[in-house]
């Protein structure tokens, strides 16, 4: 990993965009298992308490139905009869008898039994007067009197709530009184059993509810009243209670009690309207899944690393390829901050700016590099080199089945400023020409000599008379000129091939048919299929061909020039006349090459043919000693015109040294000025200076600029002007990308006496 990463923002923003993509889900599925997990938990734990409530529900229903049973019997049990009761001689059985029904049930603390305006009240430990038990046993809500009251009004059981009980002893019980009336269901009873049971008998069988939780578990009356209170933890007034079991219904809820969540769990008995009732603060459930979150928060840890360890693998795939898109920006950019600091923005920012300026500088090179392709393809032929994506990128296609080149020409002599403009819109209406009802398009190419234009035709034939097919094209191109300009330039028209890599020969032709036209006259039109071909026997070299041969050697195409020589000495081999006559055929082709060779100036090039290049050497050693003479005079031809551009460059250069100040310098201008096509001076400079034409300006007046700010203090808006530059603001932001600097900085770091940037120069920038 290169630590350099982490500084770039960009990749920063990667790791963190993929962790929240991981840490969304994951967290809300964490909340979720937890939730789900508590959840889940206090659903056991509430089902739980309200199975255990119905189980104690059960047990105490089956006690309190137990002691239902025992008064029952009491009330038919003749030992226990009023009467039998009262006799002094058979009382000590009746007491037995209570002692035997209070050992059946282990729930009876003591029992009592009571005869309605009786002065005396019965237990299993003997017999009492009303007053002397109401003095040994002592109830501290449940006065004497209302204690005699209830016992001989009572007409159905009555469970009175737990009550602290006090002694002869001075020992006190919290314990509860359930009062009985004999005989049960009867609608004038004519006693009470009174049972006397310990709040722990009841609390004990439901103390197993709560467990190791806080909370209170109660026991209501059928009408609502508190009989058992047994509490853990935290407690609520009567009141609250109270309140809360008016609106309570059997089953589970969900409460808010003392700003609280709680969970209520109660029963109903269907035998005695008794309710049991728990309650359990909800919060209790939560610490009872430590395990469960200590668990789900490793695991959390666990895969948020893991997840930042992928996301940083993945950022570091993403951003990859981007820094090297960065990496390449700034190498091709050629120019760094000095102090080594990164560019504003970020790594998006400045491949978008990038390419936003390779895009203009593509847009402002495209019909150049069009335009120098279609001029490679009119030298040597070579169509197959044009890939696809560059048939695309270049708007070209070959895909007709025939294919011919016109050389368009002027006359430069006497050319005004209006003519030139004229005949560059001129080159700008054919650089791409459609002519759909003959099913025909061309691309114009610039040459090298601003006088003369090249227009490369494709067609398909559909069954027309060729010669008349092309006939009918170049009209079509010379009215498609006259309905936009008042005069035609001259027309030279080459053959026609079926490839498009046979266009360098047909150039040569059209070539050779432009500079061998009969007139001069504007709109004049050469074919040159139609230049004389007539000879006194039919083995002699065709003068056309032999125009060709020289037009090539004049062009430097070695290519076509080779073919020409190739095809003649071929049909030389296949001719049945005399070696002699064979050889005298052979001088028109050196007549040709040396004769072209004397009008390019090539004036030795004779003494190169031996006397034996004619008479003592075979056709084939002929054909290659033409074919070396062809390519001395080509290569010559080629040395010659890079010769001549380095001297126009030199030249060029020289002028834009000397104008670059100018602000209407264009390319256009100095073509126009050296009589060389825009096109040909952008290839040209490319290739000889290294940087384009803009390029080279734009250097030019940033050195003047930098040169100016060191020595001089004039405002910085002034010194843009004078080097030719009108948009300051927009010059301001190249200077800076280009320097680090802005120009007040570069001012106040390179002048001599270190001088600070004036206020139009801030203001500038």
């Amino acid at each position: 990993m290169k630590r350099n990463y982490f500084k770039s923002r960009l990749f920063l923003k990667y790791i963190w965009s993929y962790l929240f993509i991981l840490l969304i889900p994951l967290v809300c599925m964490t909340i979720f298992i937890y939730e789900n997990a508590v959840t889940n938990l206090r659903s056991e734990i509430e089902q739980s308490r309200l199975a255990q409530l119905t189980q104690a529900k059960v047990i105490i229903d089956g006690r309190m139905k137990e002691l239902s049973e025992i008064a029952t019997r009491i009330s038919y049990d003749k030992r226990l009869a009023r009467y039998q009761v009262h006799d002094p001689v058979s009382s000590w059985e009746s007491i037995q008898a209570l002692d035997q029904y209070k050992s059946t049930s282990s729930i009876i603390g003591e029992m009592y039994l009571y005869f309605h305006q009786d002065d005396k009240i019965y237990s299993s430990k003997g017999l009492n007067n009303f007053d002397v038990f109401a003095k040994n046993i002592r109830f501290k809500n449940w006065s004497k009197d209302t204690l005699y009251r209830d016992l001989n009004e009572a007409t159905y059981p009555i469970m009175r709530p737990a009550d602290i009980v006090t002694n002869s002893s001075g020992v006190q019980e919290t314990m509860l009184a359930y009062l009985i009336p004999i005989t049960p269901g009867s609608s004038s009873p004519h006693g009470t059993v009174m049972y006397l049971i310990k709040e722990s008998e009841l609390s004990s069988l439901i103390d197993s509810i709560l467990g190791s939780y806080q909370g209170q578990t109660y026991i209501l009356d059928n009408e609502g009243h508190i009989m058992v209170d047994n509490r853990q933890g935290e407690a609520l007034t009567e009141k609250d209670a109270q309140a809360l079991f008016d609106n309570l219904s059997p089953g589970i809820e969900d409460r808010n009690i003392n700003g609280q969540a709680h969970s209520i769990v109660s029963v109903k008995s269907a035998s005695n309207g008794w309710s049991y009732v728990t309650i359990m603060p909800s919060a209790q459930f939560f610490s009872s899944v430590l395990h469960v979150r200590s668990f789900i928060i490793m695991l959390f840890i666990i895969v948020v690393l893991v997840g930042a360890a992928i996301a940083v693998v993945l950022a570091r795939m993403q951003y990859q390829p981007i820094s090297m898109l960065v990496e390449f920006a700034a190498s091709k950019a050629g120019a760094k901050r000095p102090d080594g600091a990164s560019a504003s923005g970020n790594e998006l920012d400045r491949i978008r700016t990038a390419l936003q300026e390779y895009s203009s500088r593509v847009d402002l090179q495209e019909p150049f590099a069009r335009n120098h392709f279609l001029s490679m393809l009119l030298k040597y032929g070579s169509a197959q080199s044009l890939t696809p994506e560059l048939q695309e990128a270049f708007d070209l296609r070959f895909d007709r089945t025939h294919h011919f080149v016109m050389v368009i020409g002027w006359d430069e002599d006497n050319m005004s400023e209006t003519e030139k403009q004229e005949r560059q819109d001129m080159i700008e209406l054919l650089a791409q020409i459609e002519i759909p009802e003959l099913n025909a398009h061309g691309y114009g190419v610039e040459l090298s000599q601003l006088n003369q234009f090249g227009l490369i035709i494709s067609f398909n034939l559909g069954g027309q008379d060729e010669f008349s097919h092309i006939r009918q094209i170049v009209e079509a191109v010379r009215s498609n000129i006259l309905e936009t300009f008042d005069t035609i330039p001259m027309i030279g028209v080459g053959t026609c091939y079926p490839s498009p890599d046979q266009l360098n020969q047909s150039f040569i032709e059209a070539c050779s048919a432009f500079e061998l036209r009969v007139s001069n006259d504007y709109g004049s039109v050469t074919y040159f299929e139609k230049l004389s071909q007539t000879q006194d026997q039919e083995f002699w070299i065709p003068n056309n061909t032999l125009l060709k041969l020289s037009q090539s050697l004049k062009q430097g195409s070695y290519d076509v020039a080779a073919q020409i020589v190739h095809s003649a000495i071929q049909n030389l081999h296949t001719s049945e006349h005399s070696a002699l006559l064979i050889r005298c055929v052979c001088f028109d082709l050196l007549n040709s090459i040396l004769k072209t060779a004397s009008e390019l100036g090539h004036h030795g090039m004779l003494q190169e043919v031996a006397p034996n290049m004619i008479y003592g050497n075979s056709l084939d050693e002929l054909e290659r000693s033409l074919l070396k003479l062809c390519a001395q005079i080509c290569a010559q031809v080629e040395q010659n015109t890079q010769q001549e551009e380095q001297s126009i460059i030199d030249q060029i250069v020289a002028y834009i040294d000397e104008h670059y100040a100018d602000n209407t310098l264009s390319l256009e201008t100095v073509a126009f000025e050296f009589s060389i096509s825009p096109s040909h001076v952008s290839r040209s400079f490319k290739e000889k200076m290294g940087l384009n034409f803009i390029q080279y300006i734009w250097q030019k007046r940033m050195e003047e600029v930098m040169h100016q700010l060191k020595t001089t203090s004039d405002p910085l808006k002034d010194i843009i002007l004078r080097v030719g530059y009108l948009d300051t603001p927009n010059f301001i932001r190249k200077f800076k990308k280009e320097t680090g600097y802005t120009p007040g900085q570069y001012r106040k770091m390179f002048s001599p006496d270190g001088q600070a940037a004036s206020e139009s120069d801030l203001d500038g920038e």
